[in-house]
């Protein structure tokens, strides 16, 4: 077992580094702590059924049938117009959309979608309909100047749960537009930071069949202040005179560890990477403990690997799920 975690931890080492860089480009400024404040001070005392209250989708459902993939307007505005048209690819099974539809959440940064239309199709063939849902900054949404995924996550905290609370409440809307089509079981498969999506939205969506959460950010408070791809993150934190304590008045809504799934716990497959340097195994852990009924499958694996999707999805299919 020593050369795969020894490759595995040099993977996350380098993207670690990577994911440093690319932070190396976003600077907070003079006014960052004190939008930061006027953010916590908005949002304390929501509850996160009021935070990611699902807005109406328009037309959503209508678009659905015989197409091959939608965009709506999100309800949220951001400074960059082309994050803000949400989109979903859609790849039905024979049975149509009354069928169970797997929602599937990609990483921070995912490099392709090929992987993904794979499993859309492995899926199909077992009578499921599949979703790939372009989150936040990624894909078609990747505003001009930017590399995929590099505005979800900066040091501009706002921005970064404002992506958040986007990616929920658009897969809310998707999920109500589905059930317009007649169907009524939905499962998440979701990786890293689209697991932490998936996480969120399970404490707010009742009718997922199964959530299962491959490598999710799931302490927040890690990810900004322990996490090796977060490290230029703190020191412009630091520089702003943001704390620890102002950001954790936040964790009610955008931390899994501070709620429960209102799907029911024992549908939700965390799966962990034994050598994980960002999502840390223990972390997952604790949250499996915390969500009583859940189960933990561990992996062989660093955060950056392609072993664990295969597994999940095995899981699943042995789960009847």
């Amino acid at each position: 077992m020593l050369i795969p975690r020894s490759s595995a931890l040099a993977a996350d080492t380098v993207m670690c580094g990577l994911i440093n860089l690319v932070q190396s480009r976003h600077r907070l400024n003079g006014r960052s702590r004190g939008e930061m404040e006027q953010y916590v001070r908005d949002c304390e005392r929501l509850t996160i059924h009021d935070y990611y209250r699902a807005a109406s989708d328009g037309d959503l459902s209508r678009q659905i049938p015989n197409r091959s993939s939608v965009t709506w307007k999100s309800p949220l505005e951001t400074r960059f117009p082309a994050n803000d048209l949400a989109q979903v690819d859609l790849f039905p099974c024979a049975r149509g959309w009354s069928a169970p539809t797997v929602l599937m959440l990609h990483a921070l940064m995912s490099a392709s979608q090929i992987g993904y239309r794979r499993w859309a199709a492995h899926f199909n063939a077992r009578g499921w309909n599949a979703c790939f849902v372009h989150l936040p900054y990624h894909y078609s949404r990747v505003p001009p100047g930017y590399f995929n995924g590099e505005l979800a996550i900066t040091a501009d905290l706002v921005r970064n749960a404002e992506g958040l609370r986007q990616g929920v409440i658009e897969l809310r809307q998707l999920i109500d537009a589905l059930r317009a089509q007649g169907c009524t079981d939905f499962g998440i498969l979701g990786t890293s930071y689209g697991a932490w999506i998936g996480a969120l939205l399970a404490c707010v969506e009742p009718d997922l069949r199964f959530v299962a959460l491959m490598a999710p950010i799931v302490n927040v408070e890690h990810a900004i202040w322990e996490s090796p791809a977060a490290i230029y993150m703190r020191r412009q934190l630091r520089r702003a005179n943001i704390e620890p304590a102002l950001i954790a008045r936040h964790y009610h809504l955008s931390s899994p560890m501070h709620n429960q799934p209102l799907c029911g716990a024992d549908r939700v497959l965390f799966v962990a990477g034994e050598y994980d340097l960002i999502a840390r195994p223990e972390h997952i852990e604790e949250l499996h403990q915390h969500w009583l009924g859940s189960e933990l499958l561990k992996i062989p694996q660093g955060h950056f690997g392609y072993r664990m999707m295969r597994d999940t999805v095995a899981r699943l299919e042995a789960r009847g799920l």
